[in-house]
């Protein structure tokens, strides 16, 4: 029998459509003699959908006038199952799921709210939890993990929009003492979405302003002289991980842009491969030191923000310095990384599969732990003469 596969995709995000670039990729490349495969794609209006159609990419060039041919659905658990139910008056089970896959990049989704969502269902999925998305998307916070647990990063400032807007002189102090150029980037945002070079204090106001439309916090990195910058994905969960070989990539500006990323090809094809079409160098041009300094570190920094499935790792390298920067972690990487794994004799499939499996049996360990107990402490409440119930159940087990 086979498992029924849901992928979900899309969302309220700048990086909407990089998702449906990966997730196509992904179902495309997923066993169907293993899996059959539903797919679930969330419109900008956080609608969602169901449909073998949302299967196909061209799909999506005019989605207004065909999500009609679309079923509109809500997800949801019963009797111990789960399924997508359709929506209206007329309720009816569309389609059951046995796990979920959630291929989605940016706020509003790989931030760990779309992974909170399916806890409180109770569905596996495939990827991190709540705390490793959210540490995985906040770039501030993920920076205060690293500084704790000795993982290399770059010097930076941080603030809030409003804290700017009502001092702009403190931080552009703070920033100018760090020293230019520095790099201008949105907290929460990921493809290299509203990210500035500033090499001189005249542009920078203009750069943080920029960020400021797309994030309520912002960070302020000391640029890398001599840069390389080179990506690692790892596979794994806390317990256990891999890493793949190293890509050193090719930029067109001084930083990888979203443009890189995703529409580089797109003039001679008309079609993007997402990370995929991105130019690169496989295996990075390092020496064996240093490319297992950066695995290491890769997988130490997964392990840290309590990551889980596939990964990719960015880091800063100061070629001239041979130093070694954790940029940050793609926690859903662009296309899944699966070029990265490639190299290494593992296809497409083989990491997809490797993924699930994995999910399945981290849902089932998961489910051996304690979540609750069988005492009710509300029994035995009685209005405010209840409340010193609260201190000790007689008779249970929460004491």
């Amino acid at each position: 029998m086979k498992i029924k596969l849901g992928v979900i995709f899309g969302g309220c995000s700048v990086e909407h459509e990089v998702s449906i670039i990966s997730a196509v990729q992904a179902m495309q490349s997923m066993d169907t003699e293993k899996y059959d495969i539903i797919p679930i794609y969330i419109d900008k209006d956080r609608n969602w959908y169901t449909g073998k159609m949302l299967m196909d990419i061209e799909v999506y060039k005019d989605f207004e006038d065909l999500k009609k041919y679309a079923k509109k659905v809500a997800m949801y658990k019963k009797d111990g199952k789960y399924y997508l139910q359709s929506l209206g008056l007329f309720k009816r089970l569309v389609e059951e799921l046995d796990i979920v896959f959630p291929i989605v990049h940016g706020a509003n989704v790989e931030d760990g709210t779309l992974a909170g969502y399916l806890d409180t269902i109770g569905i596996p999925y495939v990827g991190p939890n709540v705390l490793g998305a959210a540490l995985g998307q906040d770039k501030v916070v993920m920076k205060q993990v690293f500084d704790a647990c000795n993982i290399p990063i770059v010097d930076y400032v941080w603030f809030f929009d409003a804290d700017y807007l009502n001092d702009p002189a403190n931080y552009q102090k703070q920033i100018k003492k760090m020293g230019y150029p520095v790099i201008v980037k949105p907290a929460t945002l990921g493809s290299s979405v509203g990210i500035t070079v500033v090499k001189e204090e005249a542009r920078l106001d203009e750069a943080i302003m920029e960020a400021i439309t797309y994030d309520k916090k912002i960070v302020v990195e000391k640029m890398v002289p001599n840069l390389v910058e080179v990506n690692c994905s790892v596979v794994g969960n806390y317990e256990h991980q891999d890493a793949s070989v190293l890509e050193e990539v090719m930029s067109s500006d001084e930083f990888l842009t979203y443009k890189d990323k995703y529409l580089g090809n797109g003039k001679k094809t008309g079609k993007s491969k997402g990370m995929a079409s991105t130019s690169r160098i496989v295996p990075a041009r390092l020496t064996d030191k240093m490319t297992k300094e950066v695995q290491d570190v890769a997988k130490k920094t997964f392990k840290a923000l309590n990551l889980s499935g596939i990964c990719r790792i960015d880091f800063l390298i100061d070629k001239k310095e041979n130093k070694v920067y954790v940029n940050e972690p793609n926690t859903i990487p662009g296309s899944l990384s699966f070029y990265l794994w490639e190299p290494t004799g593992k296809k497409y499939s083989d990491l997809l599969d490797e993924a699930i499996t994995r999910a399945i049996k981290d849902y089932k360990a998961k489910n051996k732990k304690v979540f609750s107990f069988d005492t009710n402490i509300l029994s035995n409440f009685n209005g405010t003469k209840g409340a010193k119930g609260l201190k000790g159940i007689k008779g249970g087990k929460l004491k």
